[in-house]
C-alpha cells in the first residue's frame, strides 16, 4: 500500500552535487512529516533533514548549509538537494514519512557515493 520510489543517487566527486527524489504513494502525503535519513557502513542510521507540511525544515549539523530539503505536495514528492558533497556524506539515503509514533514508513534507500 505505502510505496516510495527513490531516485537521484549515484557517484559524485567531492564538491559536487546531487538531488535525491522520493515519490510517495499510499498515504495522505500532506499529513506527514517527510525526512531523509542516511546510513553509512558500520554506522547507525541518522537523520539528515526533516520537512513538515508547513513550517521550517531541520537539518543535521553535518549537512546544514549544504543540503536543502523540499517537498511538492501536488506531486507527493520530497527532495534533497545536496551541494558541496564530502566523502563522509557517502551512505545509503532513505526517505521517511512520519505522522504519529505508530505511523512511520521507509523507502528502499538510494546509494550516494562521494569519492575522487
Amino acid at each position: 500500500q505505502v510505496q516510495f520510489v527513490e531516485s537521484g543517487g549515484g557517484w559524485v566527486q567531492p564538491g559536487g552535487s546531487l538531488r535525491l527524489s522520493c515519490l510517495a504513494s499510499g498515504f495522505t502525503f500532506s499529513s506527514y512529516v517527510m525526512s531523509w535519513y542516511r546510513q553509512a557502513p558500520g554506522k547507525e542510521r541518522e537523520l539528515v533533514a526533516a520537512m513538515p507540511n508547513f513550517g521550517a525544515a531541520t537539518y543535521s549539523l553535518s549537512v546544514k548549509d549544504r543540503f536543502t530539503i523540499s517537498r511538492d505536495n501536488a506531486k507527493n514528492t520530497v527532495y534533497l538537494q545536496m551541494n558541496s558533497l564530502k566523502p563522509e556524506d557517502t551512505a545509503v539515503y532513505y526517505c521517511n514519512a512520519r505522522r504519529l509514533r505508530s505511523n512511520v514508513y521507509w523507502g528502499q534507500g538510494t546509494q550516494v557515493t562521494v569519492s575522487s
